[in-house]
This record gives structure tokens, C-alpha cells and sequence, in this order.
């Protein structure tokens, strides 16, 4: 009887091995079929089990049996996984969790059978049983989206599971069942042998299927290509007779082309006259920044000396002054301090003049900037938190409920992240000074509020909006805020340059709109509207700093 048991596992490992020499021949011809690659692993595991089963009952060695016996079940276990592995291949399908689940249930099927007290072979049938209904699901899925041959497989894994479940149910049940012989072969020997060898069957017609599809496919190609070379001597004939007609196209031709490299001579001339134009701006720019060196140097002169003769005069008024006589005391304090509000008041102005030259330096200075993709939701947030921090160390008295409605499909935006944050940072700043100059009105009910917000539209556009609920701007003032210089706040709170630099930020450096809406006394929204990806916008950018 063991000489029969033998010759059957003999058998298997032979079919098996050459299965699995056959389809590392085809992977090899072929690497992009890793479906073979992933098969052929397959049977080679499936025909190591069968080869240490067929000579387990040769080896006399307690501790060398159990081994091989141990490898045998792994073997098998591990092939099965791999097939469940070749299943996605054949079916173009994506490896999921239950892929990596089935390995770690290998594993510790195998602990259990090394290291469990009773289990006997029990972890591998369950397994066993695991994995096939797992290979079954597979397979009847493809065969529900119309997968070719898909029921070939199923076929082969449905009847390997329902073999491997009545082997399971009638070792539990009635065991002296599997003990009985058919044909001379015990019959749990016969259930095993059959489940191991039916997907292997199923999968070998599959590929057999494939493989005629696949000739017969390129049968049809061939008659297609041969139809084809047939229409193209037709066509070559054909082309003989419309040379002469060519001939006459091509006279239009030359003319078209003639018109066209005359339209694109002309757009060259107005491409140079604006290269021209723009060595022009550069220039002024220089020149700008040149002129506003030479004041500064001067202008700090005026503002130190003004800070000294204020300090100056307040030593004599506080030492030499006290000891003249009271009359004429009280007159020189008078000049004194008619002296130190002259210079204070020059102070402050050469203050004035100094940030204005330092606006100029900034709005001339050019410098590059990289693009990366960056996560504005992320940078709204914080340049909106950062602002209203900011505001709130000045005026402690100060709050303003601050809304944000920011798209979770934005996505990542292609930008220069220091650039956008200067031009969010300063429309959120002059959202705050809007409502905070409301808020001074004391007007009742009135709450002041900023808000944030961003959208992805369909036109590869993101859009950003800062509103306030402030003062809102006049429609004499609108067509004014992105001028250079203009601003509407006092003396000393603002240079005027603001949004005229975020305008060039977002227009020039990004190739975006920054656009207004406002309603006097109610609100002002300003919308920065931005490409996803700056592919179309030159990928070297002017940076300007606010």
C-alpha cells in the first residue's frame, strides 16, 4: 500500500514540477505574463510537498520525519497563498488586505501545527479551507464582470473546496469513513490528492484557453494585416494619380505658409517691442531702487539728528534752562518746546519717508522664488491665526470671530508658498483693520467678523476668499486700492503698497486674478483665483516682498 502512495505522490510531483518548469519557461519569454511567474511558483511549492510526502515513509529518523512532514504542510500551505497570489494576475485584479491577512493566518496556522498539543493537521485543513474560498471568491467575481474562461477556475476551486470541507466534516464527524479504501487507495488520501490537483488542472485548461483565444486573436490580426497591405497597394496606385494634384496644393501651400511666417515676423516685432518694454521697466526699477539708496542715506541724517535735538533739548530744559530767571525761564521753555514739537513732528515724517523709500526698495527688487506643491488649506489657516495673533498683542481689547470654510478636495496647488502667504497675510490684515475701525463706530449689535474660505473648481482653478463684515469700500476708492502708493489709512499705517504688490504676485507670478467685491458699510471680499498647476506660467518667478 505504501509503494501505491508513493507512485501517486511521484506522480504528482512530476506533473507538478514540469507545470512549474513549463511556465518559468513562459515568464522568462515573456516577463511582462507575471501570472506565470507567480503559477510557476505555485506548483513548485505544491510539487515539494508531494516529493517529501512521497519518501516520508522512507525515513526511519523520528526528528527527520517530523520535518519533512512540517515542510510538507508548509509547502502546501504557502503554495496555496501563491496561487491566491497568480489569481490576481490573471485577472488584472489589485492585491488587497485579504492577501496580507492570508499570509499572516499562514503563520500562525503553521505555529500551531509545530507547537500545538492535539491539533494534528487539523491548522492546515482549516487553512486549507480558508484559502480556497478565497480563491473561489476571486474567481467567481471575474466570472460575474465576464472575465474570459474565468469558470474554468472557478470550476477547478469549487470542487477543491467541497472536497476539502467534506474531508474536514467527515474527520470531525465520522472519521473511520476516511479510512476506507476506493479503488485500493484510502479515501482521505483520495480527497486530498484531488483538491490539491483540480485548481492545478483548472488553471493549466485556463491557460490552455488563453493560449488558443490568444492564437486565434492573432489569426485575426494576420487576415487584418494582410486586408491592410492589400489596401495599401490600392492606396499607393491612388497616390500616383493625385500627385498632380498635390503639385497644385502645394503652390496654396507655400502661399499659406508665406502668409503665416509673415504673421509670425510681426508677432516678433511686437514680441521685441515688448522685451524692449520690459528692459525698460528693469531699468526704471534700478533707477528706482538707485534713487531711493540716495534718499535713504540722507533721510537717516534727518531722522537721527531730529531723535538728538529732541533728547538735546530736553537736557537744557531739564539742566541749564532751570537756572535763568523765571521771566525769562518761562519764555525760553516756551521755545524750547515749540523746538521739540518742530522736530518731533520732523521725526515722525522722516519716519513716513522712510518706509515709503523702503516700500520702493521692496517693489524693485526681484529675486527667485521655487514652486512646490503646497497645502493651502494648511497656509490659510495659519497666516489667518498668525494675523489675528498679531492684532491682538496691539490691541489686547480687540476680538473678531474668525469663520473658515476650506474645499477637503482642494488637493495640492502648485505655488510659491512665501509669496501667497504675503498676499493672504496682508488681505487678512486689512480685513482686521476694516472691522476694527467699525467696531470704533459703536454702532449697536455689531460684531466683527473675518472670513476664509476655498474651493476647487471644475476649471483646474482654486479660489480663495478673504470677506470681512467692515466698512466696505467706496466705489470711487475701488478702482484705486491695487495703484501703487494709494491707501486710505492715516499717516503711518500704511504705505500704499500693499495690494499693489499682491496684485503682481498673484497676476504675474502666478498667473491668477485677485479680484474685489464690496458693498459700502456692510462688506468686502476680495477672491484670489489661482491655476492648480503652473505648467502655462513661466517657471521662474518674480518675488516681491511686502
Amino acid at each position: 500500500m505504501e509503494s501505491k502512495y508513493k507512485v501517486a505522490d511521484m506522480l504528482l510531483f512530476g506533473a507538478l514540477l514540469l507545470l512549474s518548469t513549463l511556465h518559468v519557461a513562459f515568464y522568462l519569454y515573456n516577463p511582462n505574463q507575471r501570472a506565470n511567474f507567480y503559477f510557476a511558483l505555485y506548483t513548485m511549492a505544491e510539487a515539494s510537498a508531494f516529493f517529501c510526502t512521497g519518501f516520508l515513509d522512507d525515513i526511519g529518523a523520528h526528528g527527520l520525519r517530523l520535518g519533512m512532514d512540517i515542510v510538507s504542510y508548509a509547502s502546501l500551505q504557502i503554495g496555496s497563498v501563491l496561487a491566491v497570489r497568480a489569481l490576481y494576475s490573471f485577472f488584472y485584479l489589485r492585491v488587497g488586505r485579504i492577501y496580507y491577512a492570508l499570509w499572516i493566518a499562514n503563520i500562525f496556522s503553521l505555529l500551531l501545527l509545530m507547537f500545538g498539543q492535539g491539533f494534528h493537521w487539523y491548522p492546515t485543513v482549516g487553512f486549507m479551507l480558508l484559502v480556497t474560498a478565497e480563491q473561489l471568491r476571486i474567481t467567481v467575481g471575474a466570472l460575474r464582470q465576464a472575465k474570459r474562461a474565468a469558470g474554468i477556475i472557478a470550476l477547478g476551486f469549487g470542487i477543491a473546496f467541497v472536497l476539502l470541507l467534506a474531508f474536514a466534516l467527515l474527520s470531525v464527524v465520522q472519521p473511520e469513513i476516511l479510512r476506507q479504501e476506493v479503488l485500493g487507495i484510502p479515501l482521505h488520501t483520495m480527497l486530498t490528492f484531488s483538491a490539491f490537483l483540480c485548481p492545478v488542472l483548472a488553471i493549466s485548461l485556463f491557460l490552455a484557453c488563453r493560449f488558443a483565444l490568444d492564437s486565434r486573436l492573432l489569426m485575426i490580426k494576420l487576415a487584418q494585416v494582410r486586408r491592410l497591405s492589400a489596401q495599401a497597394t490600392a492606396q499607393q496606385e491612388e497616390k500616383q494619380q493625385l500627385l498632380a494634384q498635390q503639385n497644385e496644393l502645394l503652390e496654396q501651400q507655400v502661399q499659406q505658409r508665406t502668409a503665416a511666417l509673415q504673421q509670425t515676423l510681426s508677432n516678433l516685432q511686437a514680441m521685441q517691442q515688448q522685451l524692449i518694454q520690459s528692459e525698460k521697466m528693469a531699468s526704471l526699477g534700478e533707477l528706482t531702487a538707485g534713487i531711493a539708496h540716495e534718499i535713504q542715506n540722507p533721510l537717516n541724517f534727518v531722522n537721527n539728528f531730529a531723535e538728538v535735538g529732541v533728547d538735546l533739548l530736553a537736557e537744557l530744559k531739564a539742566g541749564p534752562l532751570l537756572s535763568l530767571p523765571d521771566k525769562e525761564r518761562k519764555s525760553a521753555a516756551e521755545l524750547v518746546d515749540d523746538l521739540s514739537q518742530n522736530l518731533e513732528k520732523i521725526t515722525y515724517h522722516g519716519k513716513r519717508a522712510d518706509s515709503i523709500v523702503k516700500g520702493m526698495l521692496e517693489h524693485s527688487r526681484a529675486s527667485r522664488g521655487e514652486r512646490q506643491l503646497t497645502d493651502l488649506n494648511a497656509l490659510a489657516d495659519e497666516y489667518l491665526r498668525l494675523a489675528y495673533h498679531g492684532l491682538r498683542a496691539k490691541h489686547k481689547d480687540f476680538n473678531a470671530t474668525l469663520t473658515t470654510d476650506f474645499d477637503k478636495n482642494l488637493g495640492l496647488v502648485e505655488l510659491v508658498p512665501q509669496e501667497i502667504g504675503r498676499v493672504l497675510l496682508n488681505l487678512i490684515n486689512n480685513a482686521f483693520y476694516a472691522v476694527q475701525q467699525r467696531q470704533r463706530l459703536g454702532q449697536a449689535g455689531y460684531r466683527p467678523e473675518v472670513c476664509v474660505a476655498t474651493k476647487r473648481l471644475k476649471n483646474e482653478q482654486v479660489v480663495i476668499w478673504v470677506k470681512d463684515n467692515g466698512m466696505g469700500i467706496p466705489e470711487v476708492i475701488r478702482q484705486k486700492i491695487f495703484h501703487p502708493f494709494f491707501t486710505t489709512k492715516p499717516p503711518g499705517e500704511g504705505t500704499g503698497l500693499g495690494l499693489s504688490l499682491s496684485y503682481d504676485i498673484v497676476t504675474k507670478g502666478h498667473g491668477g486674478t485677485l479680484t474685489v467685491t464690496t458693498k459700502p458699510g456692510e462688506y468686502t471680499e476680495f477672491a484670489v483665483s489661482l491655476p492648480v498647476s503652473q505648467e502655462h506660467v513661466q517657471t521662474q518667478t518674480l518675488s516681491y516682498s511686502i
